[in-house]
Parts: C-alpha cells; structure tokens; sequence
C-alpha cells in the first residue's frame, strides 16, 4: 500500500477483551457497519496490556493518519500515549476515533460520541474534530519516576483505591455489572483516609485528610460520575475536585452528587482549575489514569493543550 492510501485509510485498533468481551463479540456487526458505510480501513487486534500503544506507534511510522480505537477508555489512554511516544509526526497530526465498546465509556462521553455502533460509525465517516488538551503526569513505580499521557481523568485516594481492587478482579476473570459498586463498597469500609498536600499553579491549594479526589481535562470518570462538571476538553486548563474525609454517613447521604453534577455545592470538596498541578501524600498513595492502576505519589500533571485531534459527535457543543 502506497503512503498516499495509508494518509487516508483508518487503522483500526481493536481491543478484542474490552467490554467483557464484546470487543471481540461485536467485531462482525461493527466490522460490517464500517464497510457499509464505506469506510477505507484497516484492523489489528491487541494481545496484551500496553500493546495498543505499540500498534499505535506501528500504524503512524508506517504512514497512518488515522486510528479508530476498538475497546474503551483504558485502550484509548494507550493509544494516545502511543502518539506521543512516536516520532514520525506531531501527536496532532493524526486524527484519533473511537467505537466504544468498554465498561466506562466516559472519554466518548464527553466528546459526545454516540455508544450505538452505527452512529459511532456515522461519527467517523463525518469526521468532526477538535484539538484537545491532555495531562503529562509523573509518578513513582518501583521507587523510579515515570511519565503518562491523561485523555480524560485521573482519580487520587478512595478512586485510585477501588479501581485497583476493581482491575484485580476483572484480571482474575470475574465480570459483571455489580464488579465496580461491590469494589467500591468493599473498599470504603476498609479505606483510610491520607494527608494529600496539593498545590494549583505553584500556590497552596489543599492540606489535609483526603478522601478521594479527581485530576483531568473531562468531565467524567468511574462509568458516568461528574467529579468534575465545569472542565471543558479544549479550555487550555486542567480541572482538579478534592473531597476532604467524611463520615459513612455524609457519603451515603451526598452520594448522588457524584452524578447529578452538584458536586461543587457540597461543603466537604475543595475544586480549581490551573495548568499545573502536584500532589503529595503521606504516606505514598497509588493514582489511576483513565480507569487505569499506575503508580504512586508524588504526582505531577502537565497541561499540553491542543495536543491531539479527535473526532467528536455531532451535538458535543451541547455536552
């Protein structure tokens, strides 16, 4: 195939384990919709953790343009770290696309981008873009300092807890709707809360007992929860939610904040916006990037605004 085809064929990354499986499942139906509706691609399956990014680094050194992303929000934060880990071209030269199949789905969420195959399909075949802002975080993982690219959101103390309990259990082949909510409700009763000190563009923004909070550029994040309703994914800042600990009782009580977006309105949580963020905890504590179990405190999250291109949904200006 001549570099000039490849400039417009759509390399299509499948995550065949996404979604319990339908990214495999539902690969005939999504397959047939994309031809039918004349879409020029090619596909490739993932393997293993962490290959997506090797395939995106694969598919723009040969000479794609454009990636569609098979799987859900966890497959979508490895292609985009795979953009930027290439060379061959500026991350935003190629054009990012999703057919979310995931557990999550929050990264389409936000772009607007229908959860149905056909109008994902019709999305990609429009091919409306924005440039969107994305975090560099670092962290520590084995006593050694390492970088991540954030699409969407990163969760801190109680999130980063139960998505790790949560990634456990789906690694030792359980499923199910109720995985994420017994996670959460096993991990509360056992979770304690740390001293988090965070500062937002170089000023003091928060000393104390955390109970959970949320870094990003999205407004969504754990499946449909509105940690952060004011971020907006092309604004040049980053969004940051801290919720100071709290009793059983005013968690059960304020719960539905989390998805009616008044979050801001509780007494507890502390919100800000800014290009640049860190946070400390004592002790260490772990972080999760885009649904995904990293590595641990301290954490610092760089703005690179505008830095990939991504196709949204035709009504993502009513988000």
């Amino acid at each position: 195939m001549q570099n000039s085809e490849k400039l417009s064929r759509w390399m299509v990354i499948v995550n065949p384990k996404a979604g319990r499986g339908h990214g495999l499942r539902d690969w005939p139906v999504i397959s047939n919709r994309l031809n039918f509706s004349g879409v020029d691609f090619t596909c490739v399956f993932t393997e293993k953790k962490f290959h997506a990014v090797e395939l995106t680094v694969k598919a723009v050194n040969d000479g794609f343009r454009k990636i569609v992303v098979v799987g859900g929000d966890g497959t979508v934060n490895e292609v985009v770290n795979g953009l930027f880990i290439q060379k061959q071209a500026p991350a935003h030269e190629v054009t990012l696309s999703v057919i979310p199949v995931g557990t999550g789905n929050d990264w389409v969420r936000m772009l607007g981008i229908p959860r149905t195959y056909s109008d994902a399909v019709q999305s990609i075949c429009r091919e409306q873009t924005i440039l969107q802002d994305v975090g560099k975080i670092t962290f520590e993982e084995a006593r050694v300092k390492q970088t991540r690219y954030m699409a969407n959101v990163s969760g801190i103390g109680f999130d980063a807890m139960v998505n790790r309990r949560f990634n456990r259990l789906k690694e030792a082949g359980q499923t199910g709707s109720w995985l994420y909510l017994s996670s959460a409700l096993i991990t509360l009763f056992s979770y304690r809360a740390k001293r988090f000190v965070a500062k937002v563009d170089g000023k003091e923004f928060f000393d104390g007992r955390l109970f959970s909070g949320a870094v990003g550029v999205g407004k969504y994040n754990g499946g449909g929860m509105l940690q952060m309703p004011a971020a907006v994914v092309d604004d040049g800042l980053m969004d940051i939610t801290l919720i100071r600990k709290m009793s059983f009782y005013r968690f059960f009580t304020n719960f539905q904040r989390l998805y009616n977006g008044t979050i801001y309105n509780f007494y507890k949580v502390k919100a800000a916006q800014g290009k640049a963020i860190s946070v400390a905890s004592y002790p260490q504590s772990p972080i999760e990037i885009d649904g995904e179990a990293c590595g641990y405190s301290p954490f610092t999250f760089e703005l690179v605004p505008k830095s990939i291109r991504v196709v949204v949904g035709e009504k993502f200006h009513l988000v």
